[in-house]
């Protein structure tokens, strides 16, 4: 092995059950050691292999081995830790109660800066009928805003007091074509890319987001599109995603755990990458993307961009998430709460050295041009953080935030269990909650 590594000439030989076969496997002949004769034609294999077929599997084994080190397999080892910590806590986690419309709509109403952060499918969306689709209406699947919200979201929108963001994991063009018309913030892939409807998008992606397990990702995922009826796959710019709510339910789940076996054995066994299983879904997402985590930049960039001049003192969250992103619930509080009681706990007990909500007071993002991407600006690159430290003053932080605990309401949509501190038991509730806003608005 060592021999292959430096020198481009020499050909590797694996046994096909060793460790290192899953790893060095596409570059190397895999040999099964107990067939003399499969491991003689192997050799004479290697021994008349050409030149430039030498050099493309050595170059393959070299980057391989070259990217895939120690310490990013000791980063996806602790992400993976991380997971079972967040699924242990849900397993163990209350059932919070269902939200108190009355006061949310009250503490709402008193509020001089409101700051409301929804999701999008399965919580603006109206729940798809598949019955009797057929595989060639897939556009007619595609997640569309609820029809009874046009007019309410309008109103909300026009409220200068009021500040939307719609946070989603969907691609840019879905949120472009069902929120262009409105004056909010459109946050896609996860918090990726930004944009106030009335400006271009941005990027908070970090410019070092390792991508290269995408091509052999959307190899399994077209493998198993093809033989699952009425499944289709997302392409992302960040993450792909293979969907089947719209397949046979009991086939569905058995190729999924099949598509995770492959995907586990094979093409991101040893890539830095998020596997986030959904109740009908499957997303591969490089490690480190979640909504909680680009939460800060996105409120940083809205908070420099509309120059506020009153703090928010009033948030409101809901959405349909998966258990890797509801860490946007507790971003605005230090730890999770124990019961409807601890809402009376205020949210300025952060201090300087903590992170979350109180690392957003004192941080005010300015975009920066990436020349890779026409037409978009990025917020975060390798100095990002410095040049934005450097900009910002120490009484910015009091200023930007107000909240205390009981103005802060999170919801999750069609959850039993949660980080969220209140329960919404659908869409449809969504709904109603947001029409009594727009209704009530001064």
């Amino acid at each position: 092995i060592t021999c292959s590594i430096f020198h481009s000439n020499f050909v590797l030989s694996v046994c096909q059950f060793a460790g290192a076969a899953q790893s060095l496997g596409a570059g190397a002949i895999l040999v099964n050691p107990w067939n003399i004769t499969e491991v003689a034609a192997s050799i004479g294999y290697a021994l008349t292999m050409p030149a430039d077929e030498r050099e493309k599997r050595h170059r393959h084994n070299f980057t391989h081995v070259t990217t895939h080190t120690s310490q990013e397999w000791a980063e996806t080892f602790v992400s993976e830790l991380n997971d079972t910590v967040v699924e242990a806590q849900l397993r163990t986690r209350q059932i919070p109660p269902l939200l108190p419309k009355r006061e949310a709509v009250d503490h709402y109403l008193q509020a001089n800066n409101r700051l409301l952060i929804l999701g999008f499918n399965a919580t603006l969306t109206k729940p798809a009928d598949t019955l009797g689709r057929r595989v060639d209406q897939f556009k007619d699947m595609e997640p569309k805003l609820h029809p009874e919200l046009r007019e309410p979201l309008k109103r909300l929108c026009a409220d200068p007091k009021t500040t939307i963001i719609v946070l989603s994991g969907s691609d840019r063009n879905v949120l472009d074509e069902n929120f262009g018309e409105y004056n909010l913030w459109l946050a896609a892939e996860h918090g990726m890319f930004l944009r106030l409807t009335t400006g271009d998008w941005m990027t908070t992606m970090p410019e070092n987001l390792n991508m290269d397990w995408v091509d052999s990702v959307k190899h399994v995922f077209e493998y198993f599109t093809e033989r699952t009826p009425r499944s289709h796959f997302e392409l992302r710019e960040t993450s792909l995603v293979w969907n089947y709510k719209h397949a046979d339910v009991e086939f569905g789940k058995l190729q999924s755990k099949d598509l995770l076996q492959h995907l586990w054995t094979g093409p991101i066994s040893n890539a830095s990458v998020d596997v986030v299983q959904g109740a009908r879904s499957v997303e591969v997402r490089a490690v480190g993307v979640t909504k909680g985590a680009a939460i800060d930049r996105i409120l940083g960039e809205i908070v420099h961009h509309n120059d506020e001049k009153a703090p928010i003192d009033y948030v409101l969250c809901i959405g349909h998430f998966l258990p890797k992103d509801e860490d946007i619930y507790t971003f605005f509080e230090p730890e999770l709460p124990a019961g409807p009681a601890s809402r009376a706990n205020s949210l300025n007990r952060f201090t300087s050295n903590s992170t979350g909500l109180a690392a957003f007071c004192r941080k005010a993002p300015l975009p920066f041009p990436a020349p890779e991407k026409k037409g978009t600006s990025t917020l975060c690159n390798g100095h990002w953080w410095s040049r934005m430290r450097e900009r910002m003053t120490m009484h910015e932080g009091p200023s930007v935030l107000d909240l205390k605990g009981e103005n802060y309401f999170s919801c999750a949509v069609g959850r039993k269990r949660s980080s969220a501190r209140y329960l919404l038991g659908s869409s449809s509730e969504v709904v109603s909650l947001l029409k009594e806003l727009a209704a009530c608005r001064q």
